[in-house]
């Protein structure tokens, strides 16, 4: 088998975290496709829904930044298991209960993902971990595969959520029932991931001093970030208006979209985000091509753009075929942006500052994808609006991108910088 230069070198704990990332995902995009589903069989309505998927958002927002900025103090580990923890309790909580209130308690303490994308402390403690262990050569290349493989689970867990609800069905069970199942499985997975985690050594761990006191770092005051602290405030604040463009059209929705418009049932909706993500993972290979030869922030801006624009064309096609087509031609170049992104906070922020700025920009995307859930739900609730999410969402994605390249087009990473 060949393995690809930048990954033949990776020490036991990073090979650890691709694999957690990889079973994480897997359960996030099951969960995805069959929430929405779930929720409305337990007799939510959308506009509740909506609220519940906000204050899930919001809820893991508090305990991204609650674990984020002790990990380093305290301990990575410890931090990813207490995480781990949290979504299985979630998961359980959800599996439990049908009463609303309880499940907004649950999905506000636990954590829980909507969107099939990361949430909670996770990403944020395994990236400032990965940085360390990598060369500013191979770090992009690095973080591509760690998307692939974020991109592959989610498409393995979208097919399988999909492909068992239908199974189950077809055996006679009811779709409540079914869907039940996939939240049990996320609960399941959650308990792996923190028993998973226990495996990680001391290497993984926060090295320096520098390093635990710059995790420290809250929204109430930066202190624990110095020469990064002007990179990472506007970093912050327009990776929080991409993710609030991107919580319009979170996978949940996306997938009951699908079934409002054109009737499609979760089982082909599986199918359907499985490959969406396969296109997603390869294309975060290529975007570590392109970067080594345009720049991170022009390979972010130049395929970022047009993947908006396309997304705002999905419900304007008047067929399955032709919106599913574009949806997947979406994907197909929609995560370049992602290992480019999260390689170019690494590079352009203070070495001991990294594990802050992961934290901090990391819940900065969380805060406003939290937002848009609650508009999201009521405009599905009103057949003439399910449109609308696409439209706003593709908009402030495209507004996002040109104030990213008006901004940073000038700052450039070390290992860009031509002597």
């Amino acid at each position: 088998m060949i393995i690809p230069i930048a990954l033949r070198h990776l020490t036991r704990d990073a090979w650890l975290l691709f694999a957690t990332r990889f079973l994480r995902l897997f359960a996030y995009g099951s969960l995805s496709v069959v929430l929405v589903f779930y929720l409305i069989g337990l007799g939510l309505s959308e506009s509740q829904i909506g609220l519940l998927l906000t204050l899930i958002l919001v809820g893991d927002t508090v305990v991204s930044l609650y674990l984020t900025t002790r990990a380093d103090r305290i301990g990575r580990r410890r931090m990813l298991m207490l995480g781990a923890a949290l979504m299985a309790a979630a998961g359980l909580a959800f599996a439990s209960t049908g009463n609303l209130w309880l499940l907004m308690l649950a999905g506000t303490i636990g954590v829980i993902s909507p969107s099939g994308n990361e949430v909670g402390p996770f990403l944020s403690i395994e990236q400032a971990a990965l940085s360390h262990v990598v060369t500013e050569r191979t770090r992009t290349e690095v973080f591509a595969w760690y998307t692939l493989a974020g991109s592959l689970a989610t498409a393995l867990g979208a097919l399988a959520g999909g492909t068992a609800t239908r199974a189950l069905q077809e055996a006679t069970w009811a779709p409540v029932s079914s869907y039940r199942a996939i939240v049990i499985l996320y609960a399941a997975l959650g308990g792996t991931l923190a028993l998973l985690f226990t495996r990680l050594s001391a290497a993984a761990e926060a090295s320096t001093r520098g390093e635990r006191v710059a995790f420290r770092a809250t929204f109430a005051g930066l202190s624990g970030l110095d020469r990064s602290r002007d990179v990472v405030v506007k970093l912050s604040g327009l990776f929080a208006l991409d993710a609030f463009g991107g919580g319009f059209v979170v996978q949940s929705f996306a997938a009951y979209w699908f079934y409002l418009r054109f009737g499609v049932n979760p089982g082909t909706l599986g199918v359907i985000f499985f490959w969406a993500n396969i296109f997603a993972g390869i294309s975060a290979l290529l975007a570590s091509r392109l970067a080594s030869r345009f720049g991170l922030i022009r390979t972010m801006v130049a395929t970022h753009l047009p993947s908006n624009a396309l997304l705002i064309l999905v419900p304007l096609m008047p067929n399955l075929p032709l919106a599913v087509f574009v949806l997947l031609l979406r994907f197909s170049i929609s995560q370049m942006d992602v290992p480019t992104r999260q390689s170019y906070l690494m590079a352009v922020v203070s070495p001991e500052e990294r594990s802050a700025a992961a934290g901090i920009t990391g819940v900065a995307r969380t805060i406003g994808a939290a937002i848009s859930p609650l508009f999201v739900g009521f405009m599905f609730a009103r057949p003439s609006l399910i449109n609308l999410p696409f439209f706003i969402a593709g908009t402030l994605k495209i507004i996002y991108d040109l104030l990213l390249y008006k901004e940073f087009a000038a700052i450039q990473p070390p290992e860009e910088v031509r002597h």
